[in-house]
């Protein structure tokens, strides 16, 4: 199953996830589908499968969780005001920011100053090729969702939270707490005092409401009907 966070917080974070069952076993009624839920199937996802030797696509299992109600949450409903293991940036590296953007992210930012009058958004250095060279860019989302945490090792790219009100700019580091709360995390979570072994934390796990969407209604039936003796006749 290839299933996003943002289903259940405002993180786009688009992770497949794997469960198969032994031979012999038999799927309870209302797990399975005979064709794939677009919810939970990928395009990557749809090729991988239609790749596959017939023999293989025969036990294919197209799983069939319920789609989870809407969320009522955004990503600025998570941010903090001023977050104590993360510091604002000066207005020079601001302006960096803003200077390292393509001409249309530029506009996006341009845009969001125009409608006011509060919007976040956030925003990631990348190395793109342009006219076969490599430069960096910083590319910024304004559509109530966070970019995909990472850690920041590696040489992956650490998210910024860029706030604009009042026609005014500010930017810093996304905090430990808000990277929590993009993962699911309850605030009586505790996070690693140090700020980098708090993301590292946090980049690297799984979104804790899609496990638990995925516990409670595939892994749980599954391991029921084992433990009630059911097999395949």
């Amino acid at each position: 199953m290839a299933i996003d966070a943002a289903l259940f917080a405002p993180q786009s974070r688009p992770r497949l996830f794997v469960v198969a069952v032994a031979r012999g076993i038999r799927v309870p009624a209302g797990l399975r589908r005979v064709s794939p839920d677009p919810v939970w199937t990928s395009a990557a996802l749809g090729r991988a499968h239609a790749a596959l030797p017939e023999a293989l696509r025969q036990r294919w299992v197209w799983w069939a969780p319920p789609v989870p109600p809407l969320r009522n949450d955004s990503l600025a409903d998570l941010i903090e005001d001023d977050p104590t293991d993360t510091p604002w940036l000066g207005q020079a590296d601001v302006e960096r920011l803003l200077w390292l953007m393509a001409p249309a992210h530029r506009a996006a930012v341009e845009a969001a100053r125009r409608r006011g009058p509060l919007r976040v958004g956030t925003v990631y250095r990348r190395t793109r090729v342009e006219a076969g060279k490599k430069v960096q860019r910083a590319e910024v989302r304004f559509d109530g969702l966070a970019g995909c945490l990472r850690t920041p090792g590696g040489g992956s790219s650490r998210q910024f939270v860029l706030i604009i009100e009042g026609g005014a700019l500010r930017a810093r580091l996304l905090s430990g707490r808000e990277a929590a709360r993009l993962m699911g995390l309850p605030e009586t979570y505790r996070l690693p005092a140090r700020y980098n072994e708090a993301y590292h934390l946090v980049g690297d796990g799984v979104a804790v409401p899609v496990v638990r969407h995925l516990a409670h209604y595939l892994l749980e039936p599954l391991v029921a009907g084992m433990r009630a003796g059911a097999v395949a006749v």
